[in-house]
């Protein structure tokens, strides 16, 4: 079984209630992979770009629409998710819903300066050891320091 049927039989048995998609923007610099974290607009936290599954596109294209509008990222991205890992999004009217994040690996190509959510959020190159470190899930953490 391919990671990515593990990853979706995995979920399948616990069915999450709420799906989303994240984007890991990844570069070498000097021969060293570096990770892109961007800012929540609420709180603030370091993360990575994700949002929910689109209409008319694939889980893997809906990660990397979420890139370009969240942290002006073009790139390739891979068609398998690298893991999951999940969180609990706070709502406006109070509370929370447990969301599980699809995580897909994007090859950064280019990075803009104009882009849909520019000036909304910080975003930053990190190792993938300091990004786990700003990174409040657990499963986030995982995913960074297999890198």
């Amino acid at each position: 079984m391919s990671a990515f049927g593990e990853i979706v039989s995995g979920l399948l048995g616990r069915r999450p209630a709420y799906l989303q998609v994240g984007a890991l923007c990844l570069r070498k610099r000097d021969g060293a992979v570096q990770v892109l974290l961007i800012s929540s607009r609420g709180t603030g936290r370091w993360i990575i770009p994700k949002g929910w599954p689109m209409r008319g596109r694939s889980l893997a294209g809906a990660a990397r629409q979420e890139a370009w509008e969240e942290a002006g990222i073009k790139g390739k991205v891979a068609p398998d998710p690298c893991g999951s890992y999940h969180y609990d999004k706070g709502l406006d009217q109070g509370g929370a819903i447990r969301v599980e994040v699809l995580v897909y690996r994007l090859k950064t190509e280019s990075l803009a300066e104009a882009y849909p959510e520019a000036g909304q959020r910080r975003r930053k190159w990190f190792s993938p050891a300091e990004a786990a470190e700003r990174v409040d899930e657990p499963g986030l953490k995982a995913i960074l320091l297999g890198l």
